[in-house]
């Protein structure tokens, strides 16, 4: 509903701005706006098209890494951190596993495969509610840790930045450059959304086997970003995308020596996962294409000058850099739709480059959260909860605290 307003309100604002600038002699802001529309839904196609390549790629190495027991043995070690975020459920209870492996989803970046692990994860934890209409405390510590989308991987992400890069004719163009980047901004949201949860739970934050393993994250983020600073913009830059790289080529490495060890066919199993890769990119094509046209639209108008102009003066006026505004509207977007925050960035690197700043600190708060009322949509609506009590609140500290961590970050690194 949330974005059935705000894509309504693109076009109804565009077709009322048009009109004024036509009554002002603008002969020509129609057919502007038109000329939008349609390079905005080519632009969404060629887009989405574009990721087949990389969605194929990488949903073979995940089944690999499946069928390796990688992803299990991710989970595994999550095990200990979430016995101390869900004191209800019991030690063995299925739930346990559901949620193990959507944690290992996120990590990664699937949220395809995360979705589905979710919510069976909140089936298994609707058997241990004891008011099924009402969010238990262990519901709500899922969803937000869900909102909050701690990844390791921002494999979409990735893979749109090289598409588009691929378009606009860059070459040696590092998509990974913006992975450590992310992991920080994700990793702040992440924490702010479990101290959220925990101070409205009264969980014990003050026993060391609570805050211990948290505070060892928070402890290695700050020490990356704190090195990394020593370096000037460009260098800093440049080693963020070099740690990307090697990460994400080692977790590849990893998933092909593990299958080896258990004697897979790694061939057969990538060939399997990589099956799925074209219905996945296929299916963000209407969603993409939908909100690049009211993007595209909007600003043919004028409309976004307007907003980010006001936005702007704002910001001046209170002796700030303003660079990093037209990334803003994506983060403000994500808490309604990842579909239209993904329009969005795209129509931001599409504008100003790729490779410019407000293009980098799109991708990176692109990958900073997840969509909070399409998770607490799906996930409560999954198992029938009527009431989510503070879930809601939580989650939006956590998207507010990712947005800002995000703009910080990528002042550090990319400015």
């Amino acid at each position: 509903m949330a974005l059935n307003l705000v894509w309504l309100v693109f076009f109804l604002s565009a077709f009322v701005v048009a009109c004024a600038r036509l009554l002002q002699g603008d002969l020509e802001v129609f057919s502007r706006l038109l000329t939008a529309m349609f390079d905005s839904a080519r632009t969404g196609f060629e887009i989405s098209f574009g990721l087949v390549g990389v969605m194929t790629l990488w949903l073979g190495l995940m089944r690999i890494g499946e069928r390796a027991g990688l992803v299990e043995s991710l989970a595994r070690a999550a095990s200990p951190l979430l016995r101390q975020l869900f004191p209800a459920v019991p030690a063995g209870h299925p739930a346990q596993g559901a949620m193990m492996m959507n944690v290992s989803a996120n990590l990664l970046g699937l949220d395809n495969a995360a979705t589905p692990l979710g919510l069976k994860a909140m089936q298994a934890l609707q058997q241990l509610n004891p008011e099924p209409a009402r969010a238990s405390n262990a519901q709500i510590m899922f969803i937000v840790l869900n909102t909050a989308g701690l990844t390791l991987i921002p494999t979409s992400v990735i893979a749109m930045r090289q598409s588009i890069a691929l378009r606009q004719g860059l070459t040696n163009f590092n998509a990974a450059d913006i992975f450590l980047p992310t992991l920080l901004a994700t990793l702040a949201s992440f924490l702010a959304g479990l101290i959220a949860v925990a101070v409205a739970q009264r969980l014990p934050l003050w026993r060391p086997r609570f805050w211990a393993p948290l505070a060892a994250l928070a402890g290695a983020a700050l020490a990356g970003l704190w090195w990394l600073n020593q370096f000037p913009p460009e260098q800093a830059a440049r080693l963020a995308g070099l740690v990307g790289s090697l990460f994400i080529f080692s977790v590849v490495v990893a998933f092909l020596l593990a299958g080896l060890w258990r004697r897979i066919n790694v061939y057969d199993a990538f060939i399997e996962g990589a099956k799925d890769g074209f219905g996945v990119a296929v299916q963000i094509v209407p969603y993409l294409v939908a909100v690049l046209v009211a993007v595209g639209v909007f600003r043919a108008a004028g409309c976004m000058d307007y907003v980010l102009g006001a936005l702007g003066a704002s910001v001046a006026a209170l002796g700030l850099d303003t660079a990093f505004l037209p990334a803003l509207p994506v983060g403000l977007m994500k808490v309604l739709s990842g579909a239209g925050a993904r329009g969005l960035m795209v129509d931001v690197m599409q504008t100003h480059g790729v490779a410019s700043f407000p293009g980098q600190l799109a991708a990176i708060i692109q990958g900073s959260t997840e969509t909070t009322f399409y998770v607490l949509a799906v996930y409560a609506g999954s198992v029938g909860l009527r009431d989510s009590r503070h879930a809601l609140a939580c989650a939006l500290v956590a998207d507010a605290v990712g947005l800002v961590a995000a703009i910080a970050i990528g002042y550090a690194f990319f400015r």
